[in-house]
């Protein structure tokens, strides 16, 4: 190549760098990309799909704030401009509006929720009325007249909502600076004036929420394993987590199944929760009040259980999953079933399960139990020895416990999957009677604020993490209660009881680094280095899937082992060797901070996790009814933005102008390069010139 064509090139590529540039410079003029964007995602099961989804290439619809349920006729009959792009506030983030904005999909490219400050009044649940009804106890072959919630409807503000399938993407944005530049670009060009329609330009936005999973969990999961490729791309993944426990004495975890001479009081509790958003699931009321009392309870019993060992052991439980068909209860009696857990239902004596357990002035804890395996003798005499050992403790803390009616289910409960597999003698402490207290069950707003979780505006989070709760008062005396019931049943002496107390300066600690902020002083140190820098805001509880262990599960984990275990002077190598060769567990951890310096040690504790995958994955039953087959489906990406979209007579006229200029230009290079020997010859002098 000559040097004119060297040019000629370098030129070209230096042109097209700037044209690159310059392109990446007017997308950024034309589009507003919104942050803090969450998503509706979709997830399936045995026989449908529910959640929304965008198109491949995202949703684009005009703009509209909706201001009331009668405004609907503007997105679905008279607007001039569909499809649009719907504004709810929250106030009208309702089942009726839903629905009519679904059966008119055809004109409703998305809705985004613009979530408020403060949480609704009147209360707000998307999940179903009887949560679990199908995967419980209790059906037509158990007891037809207790099955369905016929007997009792637990969650009557439930509008399922959570369970409706949506053909366009549902966003959920924080009040913030995007939604009021979102509302100011609606003022400024969409509102028309005296009921006329707005002139173009108009604000649009998009939303990009592509799931890869359709129609149920059993094609999703075969479509996973077909291999066209050495990297074969998956379309949904099994909803699933672990369980987390802990036993008052050590088991052995090498042999699997039956122990002998081992009698076991199950402690439980859930871990998990969710709403009708992916990634905010705060569960307050519905998840963590009931593990931090059970939590808590595990300490006060620490002291007591290692200088007087009861006959039974305890084994608390803490399991993941149980909002989507109890996956892992049913997990853990699927192994006890099958001798692949560390004791199995012969071992069992009794469970004792802690549920929503936030107490307010006036109110009490209510004792269920199961009226059906009560009609056998001997399970009967053990409920009433426990619902006795109950009162006994609660008597001695000021808490105030009664019974339901004797005819009475269980509420939705882990301890109804263990009855599903035999009858066992248990009890289900709850805050309510015959249906949820919790207004806000399985949604956004079930947070910190629901539970008076708030500080003065003036203190600093480390000031907050240290400051005492009202609500943790009365959480500490439910810890209490249960901890020293806990204790008699397991056989410990009566005398014993006034020794066994939860501490309120670690259950306000909880309630703020669950509900508030995980990032604090204290979680800091009880955590490994890795997961530290994790810790952030409040925690998310939804299960997730199965690639990993969700924050929720880990700060359980090492707060249980924290709690329960003790401090072994050993280095960080012997630490994770010991770990390896013995029947405890022993954790490395960051310690407190001194300096930039910290203190980390060894913890040793009975701590383990077990999986909290339903048992249909294992067997490859996709459509089991006995178990779970929730899947999540996999996506390639999340986010929203705004622009300015022209009229499209507009539109139109560009793209004429654009292909006249294309075959213009077409033409006049034919042109050029026909002539390209005239008009780029260059004269050259005759070798034999002479001057």
């Amino acid at each position: 190549m000559d040097l004119l064509s060297n040019k000629l090139i370098f030129n070209l590529l230096v042109c097209l760098f700037f044209l690159g540039v310059n392109c990446n410079s007017v997308e950024k003029k034309i589009y507003v990309n919104l942050n803090y964007t969450i998503p509706c995602v979709r997830l399936l099961n045995a026989t449908h799909q529910i959640g929304c989804q965008s198109s491949l290439s995202g949703d684009v619809g005009v703009l509209h704030v909706l201001e009331s349920e009668e405004n609907l006729d503007w997105v679905l009959s008279s607007g001039q401009t569909p499809p649009y792009m719907v504004i709810l506030e929250s106030a009208l983030f309702t089942r009726s509006i839903m629905m009519k904005l679904k059966e008119g999909s055809s004109r409703v490219a998305g809705v985004v929720v613009v979530a408020p400050s403060t949480n609704p009044p009147e209360g707000f649940s998307p999940h179903h009325a009887c949560p679990n009804e199908n995967s419980g106890v209790y059906s037509d072959s158990y007891d037809p007249a207790l099955a369905h919630c016929n007997a009792t409807l637990w969650n009557p503000l439930g509008s399922g909502l959570s369970y409706e399938e949506f053909d366009f993407p549902i966003f959920s944005l924080k009040e913030d600076n995007d939604t009021q530049v979102i509302r100011q670009c609606y003022q400024e060009h969409n509102r028309g004036g005296n009921g006329s329609n707005p002139q173009y330009p108009l604000c649009a936005m998009q939303l990009f929420s592509h799931m890869s999973a359709v129609t149920d969990t059993a094609t999703c999961m075969r479509r996973n394993d077909i291999n066209f490729s050495l990297s074969p791309e998956m379309v949904c993944d099994p909803l699933g987590d672990y369980n987390v426990w802990a036993a008052t004495r050590p088991l052995n975890t090498t042999t699997k199944g039956h122990k002998m001479f081992e009698s076991v009081v199950i402690a439980a509790a859930r871990l998990d929760s969710r709403s009708f958003f992916f990634d905010v699931a705060p569960g307050a009321e519905s998840a963590a009040t009931g593990f931090i009392a059970l939590l808590a309870a595990a300490h006060a019993l620490r002291n007591v259980t290692q200088a007087a060992q009861p006959n039974r052991t305890i084994l608390y439980t803490f399991f993941q999953g149980e909002t989507f068909d109890y996956i892992g209860s049913s997990r853990m009696v699927y192994e006890m079933m099958n001798n692949q857990s560390v004791v199995d239902l012969d071992n069992i004596h009794s469970v004792l399960e802690v549920g929503q357990v936030g107490l307010r002035p006036d109110s009490k804890l209510w004792l269920h139990s199961d009226p059906v395996s009560r009609r056998n003798d001997s399970v009967n005499q053990e409920v009433v020895k426990l619902v006795e050992n109950l009162r006994l403790a609660a008597g001695t803390t000021g808490v105030l416990v009664d019974e339901p009616s004797t005819s009475q289910p269980l509420p939705p409960s882990s301890f109804q999957r263990f009855l599903r597999a035999r009858p066992i003698p248990g009890v289900v402490i709850e805050n309510h009677d015959s249906r949820f207290s919790n207004r806000y069950y399985e949604s956004m707003f079930d947070n910190a604020e629901y539970l008076n979780v708030t500080y003065p505006p003036n203190l600093t989070p480390e000031e907050q993490f240290e400051q005492p709760l009202e609500i943790a008062k009365a959480l500490t005396e439910v810890a209490t209660t249960v901890a020293r019931a806990l204790y008699v049943q397991a056989g410990g002496s009566e005398s014993q009881l006034d020794s066994i107390n939860a501490d309120p300066q670690i259950v306000s600690q909880m309630l703020y680094g669950f509900l508030v902020r995980s990032n604090n002083s204290w979680f800091q140190q009880v955590v490994p280095s890795e997961l530290a820098s994790h810790l952030g805001e409040p925690t998310n509880f939804y299960v997730g899937v199965t690639q990993q262990s969700s924050e929720p599960t880990l700060l359980v984990q090492y707060l249980l082992a924290n709690l329960t275990g003790s401090v072994v002077n050993v280095t960080q190598e012997d630490c994770q060797k010991t770990c390896r060769v013995t029947k405890m567990l022993y954790m490395w951890v960051q310690g407190a901070a001194n300096g930039t310096v910290r203190e980390s040690f060894c913890v040793r504790s009975t701590v383990h996790l077990s999986k909290a995958l339903s048992p249909a994955f294992d067997l490859r039953e996709y459509t089991s009814q006995d178990y779970s087959t929730w899947t999540e489906s996999r996506w390639k990406s999340i986010k929203g933005r705004i622009f300015l979209v022209a009229s499209p007579d507009l539109e139109k006229l560009t793209l004429g102008v654009g292909v006249g200029v294309l075959l213009a230009s077409l033409f006049l290079t034919y042109i050029i390069s026909s002539k390209a020997d005239i008009l780029f010859s260059s004269g050259r002098e005759p070798a034999t010139a002479t001057y």
